[in-house]
C-alpha cells in the first residue's frame, strides 16, 4: 500500500476583523513552548502563513484524523496569542503581505519583484510513496491530463483584494506567476527529468531545485511523487479526497508503466488551457476531458476519473468512500462555491472569513 503525506498551508487572521495576521512567528514560538521538538508546523514566505505535515499514513481514515488534528493544533497554538486560523486559498479581504525572515524569501523577493508578493496564497501538496526514481517519472508522465481535475474539485480561492476575481481557484493563477510553475511535457525517463532540472538551476533564473515549481514533480526531500495544484481544501473531507483520488492517480499510472502502456501526450498547450478551465469554473461548468481534451460537464469528468482508478481504488479499500465524498461534494460544492454561499448569505467578506475560521478549527 502507497503512503501519502499531506502538507497543507493556513492563513492566520484576526478572529474578529477577519484581517490577516502576520504572526507566524510567534505562533510557532508557542508551538515549540507547547511541544518541544515538534516537526509538524514550519513558516512560509509570508508571516500570514503557516504550514503544517502529516506523517505519512497508508489508510485514509487516518490520514484524515491527523489532517484534523493538526488543524486543531494550529488554532490552538494561534488562539493563545489570539490569532485564528482559516482553510483559505486567498484572503477574501485586502492584505499587505508581510515577509519572514529568511534569506531564501529575500533572494525571491529581490530576483522576482512584484509578483513575489502576490504570493500570499495557500495551498495543498500531495505526497505518494514511489518505488523509484524511474517508476515515479512514470508517473509524472501519465497523470498530467488528470492534474487540472484536482484543480478544479480543490478550489478555493474564488475573492482576492476584496473582490470576486470570476475564478473558482484564484490563487493557481497568481501562483503560475513563478517562471518553473506550471504542467511539463512528458520526461521519459528519470535521467531526462534530472537533466532538465539542473539545466533550469544552471540557467539562473531559479535559485535551486527546490523551485522546480512543476504541477507535479519529484520530491526532492522524499521518494514521493509531489502533486501540488490543489488548493487548500475548507473542508478536510475534500483534502482527504483529494489524498485518496492522487494516491488512486499514482497507481494507476505505476500499473499502466509495467503494463507497457505509453503514456499519452496532449501536449502542454492544451493542459494550460484544460487547466485555466479548470481554475476559471471549479465544478460549476465543463472540465475539459482528459481524454478528448473537449469540454464536458464537471460531474461526468469526475465519474470519468472514478473509472479511470477503479482498480486502483478497490484494491486500497477506497472505491466506496471515494465515491460518496464526490457524491457529497457535488452536492455542497467545494470550497469557491461554500465562499460564495456565504457572502449571499451574509453580504460581507468579514462574515466570510469568520465562518471559514469556525470550519476550520472544527
Amino acid at each position: 500500500m502507497r503512503t501519502v503525506g499531506v502538507e497543507e498551508e493556513l492563513l492566520l487572521v484576526d478572529p474578529d476583523s477577519g484581517d490577516p495576521k502576520a504572526l507566524a512567528a510567534a505562533v510557532l514560538a508557542r508551538a515549540a513552548q507547547d511541544d518541544p521538538g515538534q516537526d509538524v508546523f514550519e513558516k512560509e514566505l509570508f508571516g500570514q502563513m503557516l504550514e503544517f505535515a502529516t506523517h505519512p499514513q497508508s489508510d485514509m481514515a487516518a490520514l484524515g484524523d491527523e489532517i484534523v488534528r493538526c488543524r486543531k493544533e494550529a488554532a490552538r497554538h494561534a488562539g493563545q496569542i489570539g490569532c485564528g486560523v482559516a482553510a483559505l486559498a486567498t484572503s477574501p479581504l485586502p492584505v499587505s503581505p508581510e515577509l519572514s525572515v529568511n534569506d531564501r524569501y529575500r533572494w525571491l523577493a529581490e530576483r522576482y519583484g512584484v509578483p513575489t508578493w502576490d504570493q500570499l496564497v495557500c495551498g495543498c501538496h500531495v505526497h505518494v510513496s514511489v518505488e523509484s526514481d524511474e517508476e515515479g517519472i512514470a508517473v509524472l508522465d501519465r497523470i498530467r491530463p488528470w492534474l487540472p481535475v484536482l484543480r478544479a474539485v480543490s478550489a478555493n480561492s474564488p475573492f482576492w483584494q476584496g473582490r470576486d476575481t470570476g475564478y473558482a481557484s484564484y490563487r493557481s493563477r497568481v501562483w503560475n506567476r513563478w517562471p518553473s510553475a506550471g504542467p511539463t511535457e512528458p520526461f521519459g525517463s528519470a535521467e531526462r527529468y534530472h537533466r532538465r532540472v539542473s539545466a533550469m538551476v544552471d540557467t539562473g533564473v531559479i535559485l535551486d531545485d527546490g523551485m522546480v515549481y512543476f504541477d507535479a514533480r519529484l520530491s526532492a526531500r522524499y521518494p514521493t511523487v509531489e502533486v501540488r495544484v490543489a488548493d487548500v481544501c475548507l473542508a478536510a473531507e475534500n483534502a482527504v479526497l483529494i489524498a485518496t483520488l492522487v494516491r488512486a492517480l499514482v497507481e494507476t499510472a505505476a500499473r499502466d508503466w509495467r503494463a507497457g502502456r505509453p503514456a499519452d501526450d496532449p501536449g502542454v498547450s492544451l493542459l494550460r488551457l484544460g487547466d485555466w478551465q479548470a481554475a476559471r469554473f471549479g465544478l460549476e461548468g465543463d472540465l475539459l476531458d482528459p481524454v478528448t481534451l473537449r469540454p464536458r460537464p464537471a460531474p461526468r469528468v469526475l465519474e470519468s476519473l472514478l473509472e479511470h482508478t477503479r482498480d486502483a481504488l478497490a484494491d486500497s479499500g477506497d472505491a466506496d468512500r471515494a465515491a460518496r465524498s464526490v457524491e457529497e461534494l457535488l452536492r455542497t460544492g467545494n470550497g469557491a462555491r461554500e465562499q460564495r454561499g456565504l457572502l449571499e448569505r451574509t453580504g460581507s467578506l468579514r462574515d466570510v472569513v469568520a465562518e471559514c475560521v469556525r470550519r476550520t478549527q472544527g
